[in-house]
């Protein structure tokens, strides 16, 4: 596998949660992260936390799907980060990107109109703030990507078949937050959330420390 990766992720697997690379901005994100989900605690503002945090775990899923990938591929992972961060969790996620999907969950629940039913330019609210900040988020990596920081390799997943990287890179997690911050019990919203916790976790032990493939 090692003679067959491409640079980048050859790269990218020397920084692969390596020591000493620390950097004092992240306990400032951190200390963010809380702060954010803090003010929507003491609001009672639970659709949106757990919207929130139902966002950040769909992330995750993906980052280990991407993992995955590498390690059956041996040559590229769909997507691959380089440059510098505190720690890289995985071949395409850095403790600053998980981060910023933390809280990245919680600004989309806040920015749903209160009515459901509200349609933008007659579609229904939802899809559109859903697939208008997937497009938003795909643009902020095609700079990444232009900057030599964030690296695709496959015709099918890159720069010239964004469209794919938006339904399946981003509006997949805004679904699945608008759809857990609309239920109507708080227990099913707590149920839904905790099965993806559950199963990340369980992914991430048994592909991580048990088996080493991510």
């Amino acid at each position: 596998m090692v003679s067959t990766v491409t640079p980048f992720t050859r790269q990218a697997e020397h920084l692969l949660r390596a020591p000493g690379l620390f950097n004092w901005s992240t306990v400032t994100l951190l200390a963010l992260v809380i702060y954010v989900y803090a003010v929507e605690v003491e609001r009672s503002n639970w659709n949106a936390v757990l919207a929130g945090i139902a966002f950040w775990l769909m992330d995750w899923a993906n980052e280990i799907i991407n993992a995955l990938f590498l390690h059956f591929d041996g040559h590229a992972a769909l997507w691959t980060v380089t440059g510098n961060s505190s720690f890289v969790i995985l071949i395409g996620l850095t403790i600053e990107i998980s981060l910023f999907f933390a809280i990245n969950g919680v600004i989309f629940a806040k920015l749903l109109p209160a009515e459901r039913s509200a349609r933008i330019l007659g579609l229904p609210n939802r899809w559109v703030v859903a697939i208008g900040l997937s497009v938003v988020s795909v643009g902020v990596e095609l700079l990444l990507h232009a900057d030599g920081v964030f690296h695709w390799y496959y015709w099918w997943w890159n720069v010239a078949s964004w469209p794919v990287i938006v339904v399946f890179g981003y509006l997949t997690f805004y679904v699945v937050a608008f759809w857990v911050h609309d239920m109507q019990r708080r227990a099913r919203q707590v149920g839904v959330v905790g099965s993806l916790a559950a199963l990340d976790l369980a992914a991430g032990l048994v592909f991580g420390p048990l088996l080493g493939w991510i």
